[in-house]
């Protein structure tokens, strides 16, 4: 969405998209926004329980089914296996989505690892098309005057235009761009604590058969998880550089990430939005 200064200030019912990479400080930004005006929606909650609500629920059945003792309790409808997802806890989405690797560290055969990335994609799709129902539902039914959308850092990659034109009609699309120094501190995160992430299949393909010629592997089986993730990351941050800059140029605008850190409550957030639009 488009508008000039005058015309966001003014606006009643303001709905924002946050664009950028995973820990960038979307949902930190989101939560300095007033609780009782900003209704704060999650991608990556929306993604968790709702669209892959289910095959999450699998895959830790299929987990508990290898202890004979919860087994046993399963197939008699003895216990009951739920996830607990919330905006601050993902970690069930994390857990499906998985890793490529050894199998005895919790590694994926590449083929399944493919095949969760796919349904992660058709879930984000779904997750953000909803964003303009929910802004109705937030307003009309909850009485929220104002909207956030708090969308993942893979949005960039799902290469579908319904999904970009749906955000870019109904959200002022905003693009919180890192410096280097903020980029660095990504990475740093990212080597010590990987997480499951979401690759296009050309640049995991691309890159797999790298890192694979590099470490002298002789396939994907052999690969320790987190070292891949560990290795990807800084080439996954150079991939998406461009298409957030991209997409922020034809639909939106861009806040340096270093300004947004500043951000202290919704004035704040109001006066810097502002300044990108003049």
């Amino acid at each position: 969405m488009r508008m000039t200064r005058g015309e966001f200030l003014r606006w009643p019912n303001k709905a924002i998209t946050l664009l950028g990479m995973s820990g960038v400080g979307k949902t930190t930004l989101a939560y300095k926004l007033p609780r009782s005006k900003w209704f704060h929606y999650s991608g990556d909650y929306r993604i968790g329980t709702k669209y892959l609500a289910e095959p999450i629920l699998d895959n830790i059945k299929r987990q508990a089914m290898k202890i004979d003792f919860l087994r046993d309790l399963l197939r008699s409808d003895s216990i009951y296996i739920a996830s607990n997802i919330s905006v601050h806890n993902l970690e069930p989405v994390s857990t499906f989505l998985g890793k490529i690797g050894r199998p005895d560290l919790g590694g994926l055969p590449v083929k399944e690892f493919k095949r969760r990335q796919g349904q992660h994609r058709d879930a984000e799709i779904g997750a953000m098309r909803d964003v303009a129902d929910f802004i109705e539902k937030a307003h009309q039914i909850y009485g929220y005057d104002h909207f956030i959308n708090d969308a993942g850092g893979s949005l960039v990659e799902l290469d579908d235009e319904k999904t970009i034109q749906t955000l870019a009609k109904h959200t002022l699309i905003l693009y919180l761009k890192p410096d280097a120094e903020v980029e660095r501190e990504l990475v740093r995160r990212a080597i010590a604590e990987p997480k499951p992430l979401y690759y296009q299949e050309p640049f995991l393909d691309k890159k797999l058969a790298e890192y694979l010629a590099e470490a002298e592997l002789d396939g994907p089986e052999s690969i320790v998880p987190d070292e891949f993730v560990r290795w990807i990351f800084p080439a996954l941050v150079a991939h998406r550089r461009p298409r957030y800059e991209a997409l922020a140029t034809e639909h939106g605008y861009t806040l340096n990430a270093r300004l947004a850190e500043a951000i202290t409550g919704e004035q704040d957030f109001l006066d810097c939005v502002a300044s990108v639009l003049d």
